[in-house]
């Protein structure tokens, strides 16, 4: 048991090194709200307006999207480009060749992306993905024009850059255990977008709570019937505890 725990141990070390010397910056904390209805409509607006022309969520029906407070009518007028049956799973159109002659590969599915990037990685997926969205930058040196801090050389451009603008990183020159590091200090707004850096964030936000809600849509179902489970054996043990005490205080 030993030996598996510190084989995990140097495992996650390893993926940390390996992140670390990949030029990546420190994930930011995301605001997770997958019980807020407002928030998780609004992610599922991004997601079909600017995720869903590349990705897929080819595990996801659109009429799932019900349990977040949807009407049937709600999902056919605002979200639903690529097919006309509300119970057809969110699929696009795009030709997997023209995909990989565009950006390099094929998007990915993004079904599952938060709970798959948790997975392997070092982190909350939620937490890479709030911070991969929020640190896109100007490269004129890319195919695409443009690169990521938290995945450097990404084939993926900034489609969401109207709405955040175009930013410049600002580094701070630090020397660690005699090495010279460029670490990041801020940002400088170079173009404004038609969101505040606030509001941005908070898109971004509702975005990736709906990341992570359609990853596993009825974890809150299944977190609230549990804490009902928790309490219910709380309540049943305390009944048998006492019925056990008077079954045997004539014995002796």
């Amino acid at each position: 048991m030993i030996k598996v725990l510190l084989g995990l141990v140097v495992v996650v070390s390893m993926q940390s090194a390996a992140w670390a010397a990949g030029g990546g910056v420190a994930w930011d904390k995301a605001p997770l709200k997958t019980n807020d209805m407002a928030s998780l409509q609004n992610g599922a607006k991004i997601f079909a307006n600017y995720c869903l022309n590349c990705h897929a969520a080819s595990f996801m029906r659109y009429n799932r999207l019900q349990d977040i407070g949807l009407t049937e009518q709600q999902i056919k007028d605002n979200l639903m480009f690529a097919t006309d049956k509300v119970g057809e799973t969110m699929k696009v159109s795009m030709d997997p060749k023209q995909a990989k002659a565009w950006f390099g590969g094929n998007p990915p599915d993004l079904t599952l992306i938060a709970r798959s990037r948790s997975a392997v990685g070092v982190g909350p997926g939620s937490d890479y993905l709030y911070t991969f969205l929020r640190t896109y930058y100007r490269d004129d040196t890319k195919p695409t024009g443009w690169n990521n801090l938290a995945f450097p050389n990404a084939g993926m451009p900034h489609v969401l850059w109207e709405l955040q603008g175009e930013r410049r990183p600002i580094f701070e020159k630090v020397t660690e255990h005699g090495q010279d590091l460029q670490v990041l200090k801020g940002w400088e707004q170079v173009t404004p977008g038609t969101m505040t850096p606030l509001e941005y964030d908070q898109a971004i936000g509702d975005l990736v709570s709906f990341l992570q809600w359609m990853g596993e849509p009825a974890r809150n179902d299944r977190v609230r019937i549990g804490i009902w489970v928790l309490m219910f054996l709380g309540v049943f043990t305390v009944i048998a505890w006492r019925l056990n005490a008077a079954y045997w205080k004539d014995i002796k």
